[in-house]
């Protein structure tokens, strides 16, 4: 056995994901079909594919553990100069999104790790391409909406191909919290 890249996170759902990986494929990124729409919560990982048993057990702990709760995407950001990142902030669920990861990343854990830069839950829509198309993808998303009920996270592996593939589903174990607008589902794109 050799090693494996995973990855966890939690899938932005339909059909925002859809819409954000096209769009995403629009401005240019040539990773965008590799990379399912997403917030991380364990950025890509290198370990011994004898470890997945332990990492499965480890996430499912995690998981049964949470409790499902809203979350909502508005407007952009970006890490740039420090990282060349335009992302869709997350407005609600950031400091669950926040909690999960320092749960998955418990140095007790089997996927301890150090992160390079400080965690900041968000969903990226523009990574490593010319700056004029980062300010296109920064300012016609400025405006984008998106809320849905986050009621679990997943495993995902790299193939060698460079594409993301799901492995496995890790729903919440409690129930659903109410968001505090009342809205579920309602993505959209502003139209200039």
């Amino acid at each position: 056995m050799g090693t494996v890249t995973i990855g966890v996170s939690i899938a932005v759902p339909e059909p925002h994901g859809s819409e954000l990986q096209q769009l995403r494929a629009g401005f240019g990124d040539a990773a965008a079909h590799g990379i399912p729409t997403h917030v991380t919560l364990l950025p890509p990982t290198e370990i011994d594919e004898a470890a997945l048993p332990a990492v499965e057990a480890h996430l499912t702990e995690v998981a049964a553990a949470g409790r499902p709760f809203p979350m909502r995407l508005s407007g952009t950001g970006t890490f740039r100069p420090l990282s060349p990142v335009v992302f869709v902030r997350v407005v609600a669920g950031a400091e669950a999104c926040a909690r999960l990861q320092q749960q998955l990343r418990d140095p007790a854990g089997p996927i301890a790790r150090e992160l390079q830069f400080p965690y900041h839950p968000h969903v990226t829509v523009a990574h490593g391409i010319d700056e004029a198309a980062m300010d296109r993808a920064f300012e016609e998303l400025a405006g984008y909406e998106a809320e849905w009920p986050c009621a679990g996270f997943a495993l995902y592996e790299q193939g060698a191909d460079g594409v993301w593939r799901k492995l496995r589903e890790f729903p919440f174990g409690g129930p659903v919290v109410p968001s505090q607008t009342g809205r579920v589902d309602h993505g959209s794109i502003p139209t200039r």
